[in-house]
């Protein structure tokens, strides 16, 4: 047997191990995170991580739809962001959107089959003005539409994050973007311990989690595994796995793909190895570096998409999508 045969067998039997401790409800360590993600044999990989989703999960896709309820004018630096007011990045900017264009939206997302609905908004933090809006607005669609009502406000308080959670908010989003050790590479405006502050918010005043981010900004995988370490830390209900799309007017516009298709399906298959019960969303970007739409991602660990549109870029029609679901011999999820 030849070298090459060799670490293809080791490097199985490793994977195996490491799917055995999974599956007994064990915890794989940083350093068997870091093998796992740098491995060759991604079919190995890819099929062991969805193994875990079924074994923990159901072999049901969450699908959600969002809406950016108010865009652009958003006082932080992020550098990978379009809506930043210290870029000029060319999008439309518009202040928070009238009561009946959200609903009307929502609405349309249940027609199309999502089971969430996520309201998000280019904010720090709302001003108090708007933050009544949104509660008024919350509660016009909790009295229309029956799929889960989601919120991503930028920082919260404990009083405001309860607020949401009687007005029967299901999950807040706020995700921590990028590894620690990398992050003050992207953002100088608020730092990484911010990010984590609210997303414990959020879990203590019972609300569901939504904590992801962003690979392909130049990170390394160890920074990934990093990332992946720190959010499952707060035990996340659901984590999103976007890859930047280099925006025009941001300081990640030359940026050139640092990631391959393949490193992502690594990335989406180790993260369910580290957070085997999470809904792991493979979200922006998906559509630019899958031909397939996302199936190779929905049979590598990851168990939901976005569907229909993203912030400031367009995404697969949800028609397209839950065809593409039931294609791979799976279900969108309806609750």
């Amino acid at each position: 047997m030849g070298s090459r045969e060799e670490l293809i067998m080791q490097e199985f039997e490793f994977i195996e191990s490491c799917l055995k401790k999974v599956i007994n409800g064990d915890t794989i360590s940083f350093e068997e995170a870091e093998k796992l993600i740098s491995t060759q044999n991604v079919i190995k990989l890819a099929d062991s991580a969805n193994f875990i989703t079924k074994k923990f999960n159901d072999e049901n896709v969450d699908v959600e739809s969002l809406i950016n309820a108010k865009s652009g004018n958003c006082p932080e630096d992020c550098s990978f962001c379009a809506q930043s007011t210290f870029y000029e990045t060319g999008i439309t900017k518009y202040p928070l959107l009238p009561d009946e264009t959200i609903v009307e939206k929502a609405m349309e997302a249940q027609l199309n089959g999502a089971n969430s609905f996520c309201l998000v908004c280019a904010y720090r933090e709302p001003s108090e003005n708007d933050f009544k809006k949104i509660c008024r607005i919350i509660q016009k669609l909790r009295q229309q539409v029956r799929i889960g009502i989601n919120v991503s406000l930028g920082f919260m308080t404990q009083e405001r994050a309860q607020r949401l959670k009687l007005l029967g908010v299901k999950r807040y989003n706020h995700n921590l973007e990028a590894s620690q050790s990398f992050f003050s590479t992207i953002c100088k405006t608020h730092d990484f311990s911010d990010r984590i502050n609210t997303a414990r918010i959020v879990k203590e005043a019972g609300l569901e989690l939504c904590c992801g981010g962003i690979i392909g900004m130049g990170e390394t995988a160890t920074q990934r595994i990093e990332l992946a370490f720190s959010i499952s830390s707060l035990d996340p209900d659901e984590v999103p796995i976007n890859i930047l799309i280099p925006r025009k007017g941001t300081p990640k516009e030359l940026e050139k793909a640092s990631i391959r298709p393949l490193d992502i399906i690594r990335t989406i298959a180790a993260w369910r190895f580290i957070m085997p019960k999470t809904i792991l969303k493979i979200a922006g970007g998906r559509e630019v570096y899958f031909t397939d739409g996302g199936k190779l991602a929905l049979q590598a660990g990851a168990n939901g998409i976005i569907t229909g549109g993203y912030l400031t870029t367009n995404g697969n029609e949800p028609n397209e999508d839950i065809q593409m679901i039931q294609e791979i011999g799976l279900d969108s999820k309806i609750h």
